[in-house]
């Protein structure tokens, strides 16, 4: 295989009756997702599998449920030896996919991660619920232009761009008043906006709360150097140290996420096609975006894998 990279979704990505193909047909599937229930003491599997919807949706339940059913998909892939490590130049994930790298080249042990995102969305939902907020997702204006109109609107309250998810496609943040004015004035300049249907404003400050209260277990997990690169979602570059992939990670929560200069890092290193791994397809859509010169192959079912 040529020089390829791995792709791991974030929160958005989940639905009912992800992985249940895979753990029917590959035991290696069946090993993490019973793995989780027994860590989390939840039955994690059957949300995955049988839902409800409603949830699954949750912060708390959708991040670590996402990150499993990933490492699901990746562990089938290696078992039907169709994953050529050798040949992968780099590895990235959106928000708590960044989670699931780590763990996917065993930086982070996989009970670890499970454990240590479904902390991270407990935390997080609870920030949601102390001080309520918004995202929305604004198409068709670059950074220049939206952080002028972010920094407007932020007399009204607290508001950042959180997602750099394309050129022209950025989430922002924030309390709802600022959310408002903001969202009313990218629709006066001529782009298109859409209310994002999630607990709060991820990755704004108002998710301080959250990263502070997940500061300590991040201390306590073991981080080893990644054999494979792994670009962090804060500055879009290499991290390799321990420490400084335990700050990125703690960053993380209440910092935009550079999806964006994540990925052009990856092909900068040399990848020319990527393999997204888990559940959806939201990556290669925003691939098309970004580089529609690179290819993405998503991985979520045996079918696909039987497809490679």
């Amino acid at each position: 295989m040529a020089a390829f990279g791995l792709l791991f979704p974030g929160q958005g990505a989940q639905k009912v009756g992800m992985g249940v193909e895979l753990y029917e047909c590959s035991a290696a599937a069946r090993a993490v997702f019973d793995g989780a229930n027994e860590i989390l003491d939840l039955d994690l599997k059957q949300l995955c599998f049988e839902g409800p919807q409603e949830e699954l949706n949750k912060t708390n339940i959708s991040q670590p449920a996402i990150l499993v059913a990933s490492l699901a998909a990746l562990e089938a892939l290696k078992e039907a030896g169709k994953l050529d490590w050798p040949s992968c130049k780099a590895c990235a994930g959106l928000s708590l996919g960044e989670y699931t790298a780590l763990a996917a080249v065993g930086a982070i042990a996989y009970d670890d991660a499970i454990a240590l995102v479904h902390k991270r969305g407990t935390f997080m939902q609870d920030a949601c619920d102390a001080q309520p907020g918004g995202m929305a997702s604004i198409v068709g204006m670059n950074r220049d232009e939206l952080g002028a109109i972010c920094e407007a609107a932020s007399s009204a309250g607290e508001i950042c761009m959180a997602n750099f998810n394309s050129p022209e496609q950025i989430a922002i943040a924030g309390e709802q008043s600022a959310l408002d004015h903001a969202c009313v004035a990218a629709k006066d300049a001529g782009a298109r906006v859409f209310p994002l249907p999630v607990a709060g404003a991820f990755h704004s400050k108002l998710m301080s709360p959250a990263a502070e209260r997940l500061a300590p277990h991040l201390e306590e997990v073991e981080i080893s150097e990644p054999p494979v690169p792994v670009i962090a979602n804060v500055t879009g570059e290499q991290v390799t140290r321990p420490e400084e992939i335990r700050e990125s990670l703690l960053k993380q929560v209440n910092s935009p996420v550079l999806w964006v200069d994540c990925v052009q890092a990856a092909i900068g290193s040399g990848v020319s096609q990527f393999l997204e791994v888990g559940p959806g397809k939201v990556l290669a859509g925003l691939m098309r975006r970004i580089d529609r010169s690179v290819a993405v192959t998503c991985i979520g079912t045996p079918t696909d894998i039987e497809s490679i």
